[in-house]
């Protein structure tokens, strides 16, 4: 355990997500037993206070996961989701999702990962570990402000780790994005971007 997060030797995290989901569902439940006690926006407020921050909580350890892990942080989010706009546990959970201005799990921890990869703005032992792309004559591309991707041996890990992911998911987006320099300009065009 290091900072509220389990670590595993195989690094699935799957202990960390366990945690998450049973205290989430737990608080989930109490919520919904006190609802009609509270407005909408205090109950927003108290589902971003006990559910999306333990969700968002270090969730760029979760880059490159298996996708039926993340699909449990994602069943508490839709839990939460129709909790508060009162939807029936049939209807499709994307038109909420959007009416909430909420991201699905995954693009959460890519909108995390990517935010890091902005103007150098994760920590120096992360920042260090990526490099803008230097071609060796000035060609177009060298104006789109691509990442270095490092080459890795084994996918297990090294596919996962920031150096690779950051530079992956940077150089995804379209070039207008990559060249933002304020970062609230880029946080709200990256959200749009991403909703799409």
């Amino acid at each position: 355990r290091n900072l509220g997060v389990i670590f595993d030797k195989s690094m699935h995290f799957d202990k960390q997500i366990s945690a998450v989901v049973k205290a989430s569902f737990y608080q989930l439940r109490l919520f919904s037993k006190v609802k009609s006690f509270l407005s909408q926006a205090d109950l927003e407020k108290a589902i971003h206070a006990f559910i999306s921050s333990r969700i968002d909580y270090c969730n760029a350890l979760y880059t490159g996961l298996n996708q039926l892990l993340l699909n449990r942080l994602q069943m508490i989010q839709n839990a939460a989701a129709r909790l508060l706009s009162n939807s029936s546990k049939r209807s499709h959970i994307t038109p909420v999702l959007r009416s909430l201005h909420w991201l699905p799990v995954r693009l959460r921890v890519e909108y995390k990962v990517l935010l890091f990869v902005f103007n150098g703005l994760a920590p120096a032992y992360l920042a260090e570990l990526v490099t803008f792309y230097q071609p060796a004559r000035t060609l177009r591309s060298s104006e789109q402000s691509s990442l270095v991707t490092p080459k890795f041996k084994y996918k297990k890990f090294r596919g996962r780790s920031f150096a690779v992911q950051g530079p992956k998911l940077w150089n995804a987006l379209p070039a207008h994005l990559r060249s933002i320099t304020v970062l609230s300009v880029f946080k709200s065009q990256l959200k749009t971007h991403l909703f799409i």
